[in-house]
């Protein structure tokens, strides 16, 4: 499990790294593909961590329950020492359905993940749409259940996305993303 420090590598409002990654559905993803929507969920995840996993569920509600905000899971994981982690294995779980978010794509270099800033999975940044380009609108937990068992009572995320909505600044608190970290090659 790793708690994320509190020294941000984007910091609130600062445009974000656009990137260029291919999807399980095949075809590669930009920021722009998102441009028709007025936020951008990603979230740096992967298939095997306990901690991940226990948020498969949230996210897909998210992506069905919000249509202004995509959410796109990235899978920067080193899925050579990690085969969970392989692109198969991410195509099979969005084509079994055990995720449904709006893109579920592979940072097979782990670029994207270095640029973000991202160190463990799940590690969410809410990408606010400016127009021309996305700015971090909230980096930081989901949720406030600390543990892969435990129960969420509050739900960050939410709270973020419809401040965010709603034309309002984020006004939540740095809580640290809580997970596996990332395995890096």
């Amino acid at each position: 499990m790793v708690l994320k420090e509190s020294e941000e590598k984007i910091g609130r409002d600062d445009p974000v790294p656009n990137f260029e990654l291919r999807g399980t559905d095949g075809v590669f993803h930009t920021l722009s593909d998102f441009s028709d929507n007025d936020a951008v969920l990603l979230v740096f995840t992967c298939n095997h961590c306990p901690y991940a996993k226990a948020k498969f569920d949230l996210l897909n509600d998210l992506a069905e329950e919000y249509d202004d905000v995509a959410v796109v899971g990235v899978n920067a994981n080193d899925a050579e020492e990690y085969p969970e982690d392989s692109f198969d294995n991410m195509q099979e779980m969005v084509q079994n359905g055990t995720i449904a978010y709006d893109a579920y794509l592979h940072d097979e270099t782990q670029e994207v993940a270095e640029s973000y800033g991202a160190v463990c999975t799940p590690d969410p940044f809410l990408l606010r749409n400016e127009g021309d380009t996305f700015t971090l609108a909230y980096h930081g937990r989901l949720d406030d259940a600390l543990n892969p068992d435990a129960e969420a009572t509050e739900f960050y995320i939410r709270d973020a996305i419809d401040s965010m909505l709603a034309g309002e600044d984020v006004d939540l608190e740095f809580l640290p993303s809580r997970g596996c970290s990332i395995k890096w090659k």
